[in-house]
Order: C-alpha cells, then structure tokens, then sequence
C-alpha cells in the first residue's frame, strides 16, 4: 500500500497540479474543481477530470480502507440494491461492469442523492 500511495496517488496528483497550474483553481480543494469541471479550459478538462479524479478517488479510499472491511449490505441499502440488480451478487457484477470502463484502474463509486 505505500508504494500505492507514494508513487500512484501522488502521480495523479503531481498531473492535476501541473494541468491546473497558473489557473484561478490551481488552490482551490480538487473536489470543487471537479464540481465545476465544465468551467475549466477544455484543454485541460480531461487531464483534470482524470487526474484530479484519481486523486480525490485515492484520497476517498484511504480513509474507508479497513482491514475489516466487506461483506454484503443489510438493512435499506441491501433492499435498494437487490430492488436495482436482482441480487448482492447482480450488483457486483453490475458494478465491475461499469468500472472497467473507467479510466485509471476502474474506479466507481455507489452514491445516493437526497431523493435516496
């Protein structure tokens, strides 16, 4: 995991840096850069939306991370998944599909809006 951290996560970084470099957003928190992607050059939105991705997706990682961690969902989170796959295994399934086709090593998050 260091080697991880220290040369992989830091690349995305050191390439959002360097595509954000001597823009108005170069200081801004790349959370809120990437929220206002469209208003970027678009010479430099696809270096920022991957590697600006790929860094806030490390930076998410590092902190759910646990050697514990896994297992299948239970309670309103199982139902809405079997609702929208069938099943726990659908979902995964669903979910390897859709991060394949990701830039970087596949990254997909499962997220709910405030309408659930």
């Amino acid at each position: 995991m260091e080697i991880h951290h220290t040369k992989h996560h830091q690349a995305y970084i050191n390439k959002a840096n360097a595509a954000l470099e001597g823009t108005e957003h170069a200081d801004t928190c790349i959370n809120e850069v990437l929220r206002g992607l469209g208003d970027l050059p678009a010479d430099i939105q696809g270096a920022v939306r991957n590697n600006g991705g790929g860094h806030s997706n490390h930076s998410l990682f590092w902190t759910i991370l646990s050697p514990e961690g896994g297992g299948e969902p239970s309670g309103e989170l199982a139902d809405a998944i079997n609702a929208a796959c069938g099943s726990f295994d659908g979902f995964k399934e669903a979910f390897a599909a859709a991060a394949a086709t990701r830039f970087g090593s596949g990254w997909a998050r499962l997220s709910v809006n405030a309408d659930g």
